[in-house]
């Protein structure tokens, strides 16, 4: 057995044996040596392999996997720019706690000396984004190489895992020819594992108890539950008399504490100045809307913050105390101070699907409120970082039963379609993806996917406006920038998505009418692309009426 083919056979072996079943795989010639070997566990069963063409779209890919399995998830690629085309994935990764284990291949050191193809600087490539970074010795066939292999792969995955809360971590691989199975299997040791499918090594007391938050004292409190961490806010706030705001607004967020309409509320500072906190419980982190920041740095209002790992964010640099878990409930809440959070949410609610109602269709929010309420129990909604994250906020009504999916570590827009894929396959029950139409470009290659490959159950709405419409919601949309806006930010682009859909081999529809749109969501098994057709000048009016219609429902 040569070198390569041995080294690559006992991680794969290891991979397996700490946990790892999904592996994606995007093939070179430097990386030839896992290839065989991810083929070879995934023809016994041991793994599931993925392949990909596209490194940028595999490794969104595993992303997806890995997010929504909580388990680590392994993604092989060649060595030079392929290992790049995967930074994107790694970042997001990082800054939103997915375990992923990223393998990539290299050229040994005298073919580096030597500038041969297709050879960057892979040491480290990933900066601090990653969790551990190792680069293994060329393999050779001497004492002593089967039990480092493994240490190192074991060591790889309990950094992945993480005690509390995951990430990426990255394993450089140089690779010396010859690059596939070749020979007998002889080696100067046995190759073997730990007796019974054991990993080779152990770490203690990983399971330890978390952290929990000793400062919860407020009776006016309020949760703000990002998604790397809403499992149990609802609850919690429930028990506390706290009301509970969500970025994804009251979906998948249980408990009857949840506000549905609580980014309207938090937008009129009338109302805030009104029903200010005391104290924030921030679970998780929050990223997309203005309000909550304001909220967050407000010097007279205490913040605590429910969030695993070292890599807390500070929205103000004022955080009070820092933990894994939200910790006891506090003494009992002032009943009147969660019940006049819940009366605003009705008349707000009342007031925004009515006016909602008024609007011409399409709009964002109404698809967006369309796309939850035809959901099954159960079901996995993947939502697009910029204006469907924000229309499923302000415009869904309360769905505790359903699972959402952001990639909000760095919140781009790359990558969402084979994101989305990846958390499809594994969540395994019906799911949705509601994306605009520059995010399904950006990662339109995630629907290539070859005859050997799972093909997920998954509904990918594109609510299709010709380009930029999150810029028509701020400063750059305003009417003085006029001038210059269509072309540096709206952006449009003429993309025929039935045309695309067809080269891939995907079902598209095309829905201009809501009664088609509400038919066309009823779920069913396979991966297909429905498209709605809407026109972004309109966006930041519609915007603007349903707010003036919230207001007059508060405040007269």
């Amino acid at each position: 057995m040569n070198p390569s083919t041995a080294q690559a056979e006992v991680i794969v072996d290891e991979l397996v044996r700490n946990g790892v079943r999904q592996v994606v795989l995007s093939p070179g010639s430097r990386n030839a040596p896992l290839s065989y070997a991810l083929h070879k566990a995934d023809h016994a069963g041991r793994l599931r392999l993925h392949v990909r063409i596209d490194e940028r779209s595999a490794g969104f890919l595993a992303l997806g996997l890995a997010a929504r399995s909580q388990s680590p998830v392994a993604v092989a690629c060649t060595s030079g720019t392929a290992a790049t085309n995967l930074h994107p994935a790694v970042s997001e990764a990082f800054h939103s706690g997915v375990p992923l284990i990223v393998l990539t291949a290299d050229r040994p050191p005298e073919l580096r000396a030597a500038g041969a193809n297709q050879t960057i600087d892979q040491h480290g490539m990933f900066g601090s984004e990653v969790r551990l970074f190792d680069e293994l010795a060329v393999a050779e066939d001497r004492p002593g190489q089967n039990a480092y292999w493994r240490s190192q792969v074991c060591r790889a995955w309990h950094a992945a895992q993480g005690e509390v809360r995951g990430g990426p971590v990255h394993l450089n691989l140089p690779f010396r020819e010859p690059l596939v199975p070749s020979g007998d299997a002889d080696w100067s040791e046995p190759l073997d594992g730990r007796p019974d499918g054991a990993r080779w090594t152990e770490l203690a007391g990983s399971g330890r108890v978390p952290s929990a938050l000793s400062r919860v004292r407020a009776r006016h409190g309020l949760v703000l539950a990002a998604d790397s961490g809403v499992g149990g806010a609802g609850e919690w706030g429930e028990r506390s008399g706290w009301p509970v705001l969500s970025e994804v607004g009251a979906v998948g967020v249980p408990g009857s504490a949840v506000i549905s309409t609580g980014m309207w509320l938090l937008g009129l500072p009338e109302f805030v100045q009104q029903h200010r906190p005391e104290q924030v419980l921030c679970v998780g982190r929050p990223t997309v809307f203005r309000q909550v920041q304001r909220l967050l740095a407000d010097t007279g209002v205490e913040v605590l913050l429910a969030h695993g790992g070292a890599d807390w964010p500070a929205p103000a640099h004022n955080l009070r105390e820092v933990a894994d878990t939200f910790g006891p409930t506090p003494a009992p809440a002032d009943p009147d101070w969660l019940t006049g959070w819940q009366q605003a949410d009705q008349k707000a609610s009342a007031a925004l699907h009515g006016a909602l109602d008024l609007e011409r269709w399409p709009n964002g929010p109404a698809v967006a409120r369309s796309v939850v309420d035809a959901m099954p129990e159960h079901a996995l909604l993947v939502l697009g970082s910029s204006n469907p994250t924000r229309d499923v906020a302000l415009a869904a009504r309360q769905r505790p039963d359903v699972v959402v999916h952001r990639n909000r570590g760095v919140a781009g827009i790359d990558g969402t379609v084979s994101t989305a894929i990846g958390a499809a396959i594994a969540h395994g029950q019906p799911a949705y993806a509601l994306l605009g139409d520059l995010t399904f470009l950006h990662d339109s290659n995630g629907l290539m996917l070859g005859p050997y490959e799972q093909r997920p159950d998954l509904t990918i709405v594109v609510l299709n406006d010709d380009g930029g419409g999150i810029f028509s919601l701020l400063e750059q949309g305003g009417p003085e920038h006029s001038e210059s806006f269509e072309r540096i930010f709206g952006t449009p682009h003429g993309t025929d998505l039935g045309q695309l859909c067809a080269a891939h081999g995907v079902e598209h529809e095309l829905v201009r009418q809501q009664s088609e749109f509400v038919e066309a969501l009823r779920w069913r098994p396979g991966l297909r692309v429905i498209e709605v057709q809407a026109e972004r000048s309109v966006l930041r009016s519609v915007h603007e009426r349903l707010q003036t219609a919230v207001r007059s429902a508060l405040l007269g």
